[in-house]
């Protein structure tokens, strides 16, 4: 005789619950029976408001936000179509209301398309978490704000998780002087990290242990019960912009190469010159190449990749993840997707957009420009919001 598992004790529900972490394993858990979504809440305001002290002078601290990276896939797609999944940023601030996002800039999709479902059943598709995000938001009070959410300026950052025990857990981030800062859940002041041979410029909590890296490459792991750094890979000399990203279980990083100029320094025979017209950022900042490199542990170094075969890497504003081209019909491995300024027609900037790197040709890119890439972010693909399977409700569903 098959087992009841709808009888479970709400006791080792509960028990169960508390080890869920990822977003998609807790829909999963609620979908098995009704007795199973019952026993746990399918929100949980889980972060209180966190201490400025150490960290700034705001009245009211930080509030600590989550975000995760969801791909979005028909369930059973034609085969003889090619239907480009979609490439979401999700955050809940409440039970009732969910934004979307940008998954590499942040920016909400406001507003919504015409036509495009106000509640979405993610039972009714193939979905695939591709990662988290972390981010500090200052604080600041307004008398008539209704909630944290309203509270909330544009000043961010980006922030290593690391849970605790059941209910506790470790926050490491980079503060305002370039140096690393930690706090664990009850503190009161941050633990502000005294070892600054250069600034920092990512963190990232990898295989059950916190990583760092300064504008030189230097790579250290943060021993978050001692507030000790202990140095895995020396400096790599070249780049501006040092990004830590997680593949297949190998630690990576992206080393991103600017060029600051005047406007006109770019000439309009040059190859990418219509990428630099769309991307071209404030004081002619541009991306010009990448470098990818995995770390040997054991040699204590970072080692140059050329070849990331079908992986996709994502470095966003507060995240990094990856991603099988094989996942993404239409698209190709072995590049880099990252941000970067979108200057309008009156040469403000106005906004973020997404550039590609491919590690093969060397060419660099907007996604705009290539029709494979270009639907991965928005508009969504013209399947999510005409098909009616996605006007049901559902047991969890996306209330935007």
């Amino acid at each position: 005789m098959a087992a009841d598992w709808s009888q479970l004790p709400r006791e080792l529900l509960d028990l169960i619950s508390t080890h869920l972490i990822s977003e998609t394993d807790l829909l999963r858990f609620r979908s098995v029976c009704t007795t199973w979504r019952s026993s746990i809440n399918p929100f949980t305001s889980r972060f209180p408001i966190l201490p400025n002290a150490g960290i700034s002078d705001t009245t009211w601290g930080f509030y600590l936000s989550k975000r995760t990276i969801f791909r979005v896939g028909l369930p059973d797609p034609d085969p003889a179509q090619t239907h480009i999944p979609w490439l979401i940023k999700v955050e809940r601030d409440n039970p009732q209301k969910t934004h979307l996002m940008n998954p590499l800039t942040g920016s909400e999709f406001i507003p919504l398309l015409p036509g495009f479902p106000r509640s979405l059943n993610l039972l009714n598709f193939r979905v695939s978490e591709l990662g988290q995000e972390y981010a500090l938001q200052y604080i600041s009070y307004r008398p008539n704000a209704n909630s944290i959410g309203d509270s909330v300026t544009l000043y961010m950052e980006k922030v290593a998780f690391c849970n605790v025990g059941v209910d506790g857990f470790v926050l490491l981030t980079i503060h305002v002087s370039g140096k690393l800062a930690l706090l664990r859940k009850g503190e009161r002041v941050w633990n502000i990290i005294n070892d600054l041979p250069e600034p920092y410029d990512d963190v990232l909590y990898h295989n059950g242990e916190f990583f760092a890296v300064d504008s030189t490459g230097r790579t250290v792991v943060v021993d978050w019960e001692k507030s000790v750094l202990n140095v895995v890979a020396g400096s790599v000399f070249g780049g501006d912009k040092k990004f830590l990203v997680e593949c297949d279980g190998e630690l990576f990083m992206v080393d991103k190469y600017l060029s600051v100029g005047p406007e006109n320094d770019v000439e309009e025979d040059d190859e990418n010159y219509e990428f630099y017209e769309d991307f071209d950022c404030f004081m002619s900042e541009r991306t010009v190449k990448l470098e990818v490199y995995k770390l040997d542990r054991e040699e204590g170094r970072w080692v140059e990749v050329k070849d990331l075969g079908d992986k996709m890497l994502f470095l966003g504003d507060n995240c990094g993840f990856s991603a099988s081209a094989e996942e993404f019909p239409g698209c190709k491995g072995n590049c880099v997707f990252f941000t970067g300024q979108n200057r309008e027609d009156d040469g403000l900037v106005k906004s973020r957009g997404v550039g590609v790197f491919d590690l093969e040709s060397g060419s660099i890119g907007a996604i705009s420009n290539d029709a494979g890439y270009s639907q991965l972010f928005w508009p969504p693909p013209q399947w999510l919001h005409s098909d009616p399977l996605n006007l049901e409700e559902g047991l969890d569903h996306l209330n935007i």
